[in-house]
């Protein structure tokens, strides 16, 4: 159930039309879809398919060149990004970005910084991922891969965001440690948190998702619920396979 006051909108994030550059290149190209509280949006599609360009705009680290992103009914899109996390963005980097030299706990004490108040506390994450209360002193260069990436969620969650934005969780980790990590989603949107996933694994993301949209080439190419997508909706969506046979049959290719 929403905690929404009454009368006030559920959707938390509003991405009408937008468009993203890097240089000449359009990364990303008039792409629209809406997120509402306890939702969890997965952003499927291939490599280079402009997914992380997209999460990155929402979290302040690329400017938009069209569009428009509201974040509980405010226009945001011009918002620098620390002004986004103020107002309860998090984003969970691609290649997870932490401190190296610094201990599992220092890298938490990071993220509460300017961060607000709520169910997240270091000791909830503790909670979360058990294994780090034993080593929360030591240095998280020492880490797996797996290790790190829950270091980095935990990190973003101590800042108590109403909407969290995970890019490539799964990347170059094995799948048991995937499922690990994934297991976890549910229970921080069970604590009112809203959720936007980016993500080549296909299968990972659908399994959490309530919702889910495909990027081809910086374009949408799927929007729909999981359950109602077929295995062939996706995969045409995902490779862009309509599309390409239609190019070869106008081009009288085999």
């Amino acid at each position: 159930m929403s905690d929404a006051p009454t009368g006030e909108s559920s959707v938390v994030l509003e991405v009408s039309g937008l468009s993203v550059h890097h240089g000449q290149l359009c990364a990303v190209e008039d792409v629209s879809f809406s997120v509402s509280r306890g939702e969890v949006l997965a952003m499927i599609g291939a490599n280079g398919a402009g997914k992380s360009t997209l999460l990155r705009t929402i979290a302040g680290l690329h400017t938009p060149s069209g569009g428009s992103i509201s974040f509980e009914g405010a226009d945001i899109s011009r918002l620098a990004p620390h002004r986004r996390f103020a107002r309860g963005i998090s984003l969970v980097p691609e290649g997870r970005r932490l401190f190296s030299s610094m201990t599992l706990e220092e890298n938490l004490l990071v993220g509460t910084t300017k961060g607000a108040r709520g169910t997240f506390t270091i000791e909830a994450i503790y909670e979360l991922f058990p294994w780090m209360r034993e080593r929360r002193r030591s240095r998280v260069w020492q880490f797996s891969g797996g290790e790190q990436q829950a270091v980095a969620i935990g990190r973003a969650l101590v800042a108590n965001p109403r909407l969290l934005l995970l890019d490539e969780v799964s990347l170059g980790l094995a799948p048991i440690v995937i499922e690990r990590i994934y297991d976890v989603i549910p229970r921080i949107v069970a604590e009112g948190v809203t959720v936007l996933i980016v993500e080549q694994d296909v299968g990972q993301g659908l399994k959490v998702a309530t919702r889910v949209h495909c990027l081809l080439e910086g374009r949408t190419s799927l929007t729909g619920v999981p359950g109602e997508l077929s295995d062939a909706d996706i995969e045409r969506a995902y490779f862009g396979a309509s599309l390409h046979d239609s190019e070869r049959r106008a081009g009288g290719g085999a």
